[in-house]
């Protein structure tokens, strides 16, 4: 997986991007991409999202 603090707008192969946590689709070459981060359990977790649709509908499932 490609690194989650990297600018990941240029040359991503959809093969190594993140997947959207609500659709699944690749997170890759997407200006209205979206990372949620939080420490749990010591570890720092993080959500990637292809935009604030998603956000917003993962944040509704928890």
């Amino acid at each position: 997986m490609v690194d989650p603090t990297s600018d990941l707008e240029e040359n991503v192969d959809p093969e190594d991007a993140p997947t959207c946590a609500t659709c699944g689709e690749p997170v890759a070459n997407n200006p209205t991409h979206r990372v949620v981060t939080w420490v749990e359990d010591d570890a720092v977790q993080a959500r990637h999202f292809c935009d604030d649709d998603c956000r917003d509908a993962w944040d509704d499932e928890r």
